[in-house]
């Protein structure tokens, strides 16, 4: 019997880092309008290099859908069948439907299947599932990696930096006449996850500025836990103007990291976040 760590896309796991690691992404849809309805399996039919090339092509939003019971349940009946158990971590509860989705479809699964509601997403999300899968490498079983996600949640920070308000404002996450305003005096919105959901800490005039209230925002919660997950991610096609935050930040890692693990984000988070997005995640010193 082994244990099985399975997640959902909007965690940000790459198929090739989920084969590293040895765990299950179960791929949220992505729909574009433009194309008759056609859908695509994140990060599995479409990358994200294509996602953001359409992203910045089509005019309307795209649409996420959220993982179904049915397509847990197949997931699940695999773990059963092969005598093993598992811990989902799910992305937050708060903003989708997917955690729903597999409580139902474990329903049949008692002591089999463990879910977890990470209450984060993205890089949060994903230092969250690095960490299961440590303990799972350690030997601990799935209730007892399970019990200690969950506690450690309250400890994982995520800040990011978005480079423009207009992807928030097509999906109906901002008013038109703050995203006019944000735009004309180049204001880039400074976000967290608080209980589940984003909250926005402020508006930095510039990426310089935005880049030290990332800054300050790790060091205000005392600083990153290098012995445990932490994450640089970045949106879009070019990961440029993280290496400029990474640079500007340096006092924060010299002496700490010899490489720092970087997470391309993808469509579900990027669909609101558009290109040139710099996020931080890391467990804060308790």
């Amino acid at each position: 019997m082994s244990v099985r760590i399975i997640t959902d896309s909007a965690a940000d796991i790459s198929q090739e880092c989920a084969k590293e690691w040895n765990i299950t992404v179960i791929p949220l849809k992505i729909r574009f309008e433009e194309e008759d309805g056609a859908e695509y399996l994140d990060g599995v039919t479409i990358t994200n290099e294509q996602f953001y090339q359409k992203l910045i092509l089509e005019q309307k939003q795209p649409k996420t859908s959220q993982i179904s019971p049915y397509d847990y349940e197949k997931v699940f009946q695999e773990v059963k069948e092969a005598g093993d158990t598992a811990v989902y971590i799910s992305l937050s509860s708060k903003i989708s439907g997917s955690y729903q989705s597999a409580n139902i479809a474990a329903d049949d699964y008692e002591g089999i299947v463990y879910i977890v509601d990470s209450l984060e997403f993205c890089i949060g999300q994903r230092i969250l599932v690095e960490l299961a899968v440590r303990l799972r490498d350690e030997g601990k079983s799935a209730e007892e990696i399970a019990q200690t996600v969950k506690e450690e949640q309250k400890n994982v920070r995520l800040i990011a930096l978005f480079d423009t308000l207009e992807y928030l404002k097509r999906g109906g996450r901002l008013s038109k006449g703050k995203a006019f305003v944000g735009s004309v005096l180049s204001l880039k919105p400074v976000l967290t996850i608080t209980d589940g959901e984003v909250e926005i800490l402020g508006k930095a005039r510039g990426a310089k500025v935005g880049n030290n209230m990332l800054k300050e925002y790790v060091r205000k919660e005392g600083g990153i836990h290098f012995d445990k997950p932490y994450c640089l991610g970045y949106s879009g096609l070019s990961d440029e103007r993280m290496w400029q935050y990474v640079e500007n930040s340096r006092e924060l890692y010299d002496g700490d990291v010899k490489a720092l693990p970087v997470a391309h984000v993808g469509a579900v988070i990027g669909t609101y976040a558009g290109p040139d997005a710099i996020a931080v995640a890391f467990f804060c010193q308790e």
